[in-house]
């Protein structure tokens, strides 16, 4: 600033100077010189005046930096021994995330190993609750299978119960049918029971025992009055039974016949021929329908007594209670 007045001040010494010495007209151009001068150096002096205001701006910010810088490299060493103690935790972190994650690692391998040992055994369970479940259906259908067989055995048997009363009520109503029937037999034979002719019961059978004393002469068929009188009497007596089954048999003792090829040529023809005869007189001599009679010959193997041959030779008329009623239930 100083330097810029000397100048200006030499270069007015030097203008009054050539104003002594030169014209009018150079004066007049060195006046303009110095008044553009002047206008220059206030134009310079003013601009001098903002450089040396900014500058001191610039000096207070400078400072105000300064300062900053210093705070900065403060906090600088500051965060530098933060960031090394940072560091310093953070490599121990890291070590211990390291192992941490080796541990990890093998407790996965660990965990994998006991997983897939696990699946095995589970794999296994479920094959063993499979089987153990299919059982359990074959079971389960075994027993319902068992339940409705024990359901129809039981309904079988309740039926069956049913059955064998009504069969046992039949049983007992025909025992003692046929022992009204045997008491009714007796009482009206009462007379020929000196006579060769006896009453029992046996088994639900009304057996009616005549010798063949009473009825036939030796080795003959025909039928003797007596016989006759006895028989018709027994038809006249049963021939409202219409639920009875009479069998008529004829049995002999074991002495042959010899009748020299006339008929009964044996004891079988000679059986049969007296059972026959006997059907003939009761169908000629009752209502009893022909359907319920029947003849049969036993020739001499049915014996009552090795002892006694009278008692062997006999017709014997069986009168047995209807059974197709008992054979339905028990069907």
């Amino acid at each position: 600033m100083r330097k810029i007045q000397v100048v200006l001040t030499l270069a007015l010494i030097v203008a009054i100077g050539f104003v002594g010495c030169v014209p009018q007209r150079k004066f007049a151009e060195v006046k303009s010189a110095k008044e553009e001068s002047d206008a220059e150096n206030m134009e310079l002096q003013r601009k001098l005046d903002n450089i040396s205001a900014t500058t001191k701006e610039q000096g207070t910010t400078i400072e105000t930096l300064r300062k900053s810088v210093s705070k900065l490299n403060e906090d600088t060493l500051l965060y530098g021994k933060e960031y090394r103690r940072l560091r310093v935790m953070y490599d121990k972190v890291n070590d211990l995330n390291n192992e941490l994650l080796s541990k990890n690692e093998k407790l996965l391998s660990s965990s994998l190993d006991e997983n897939r040992k696990l699946l095995r055994d589970l794999e296994k369970a479920k094959e063993a609750l499979q089987v153990k479940e299919d059982s359990l259906y074959k079971l389960e259908k075994s027993v319902k299978e068992k339940q409705a067989a024990l359901a129809k055995a039981q309904k079988d048997l309740f039926d069956r119960e049913i059955k064998i009363k009504e069969l046992d009520s039949l049983l007992q109503a025909q025992r003692s049918a046929s022992e009204m029937l045997k008491a009714k037999l007796e009482a009206a034979l009462l007379n020929y029971k000196n006579k060769g002719i006896s009453v029992r019961e046996e088994n639900g059978k009304v057996y009616v025992s005549m010798e063949a004393q009473l009825l036939f002469p030796s080795g003959k068929t025909d039928i003797n009055p007596d016989g006759k009188a006895a028989i018709i009497q027994l038809a006249k007596i049963i021939q409202d039974e219409k639920d009875l089954n009479i069998t008529v048999e004829g049995h002999t003792d074991t002495d042959k016949i010899n009748s020299a090829g006339l008929i009964p040529r044996d004891n079988w023809e000679l059986s049969v021929l007296r059972s026959t005869e006997v059907i003939k007189l009761i169908t000629s001599n009752s209502t009893i329908d022909p359907t319920q009679l029947s003849a049969s010959g036993r020739s001499e193997y049915h014996p009552l007594d090795a002892e006694d041959k009278a008692r062997n030779r006999r017709i014997e008329i069986i009168l047995e209670p209807n059974l197709k009623e008992l054979y339905n239930i028990i069907k």
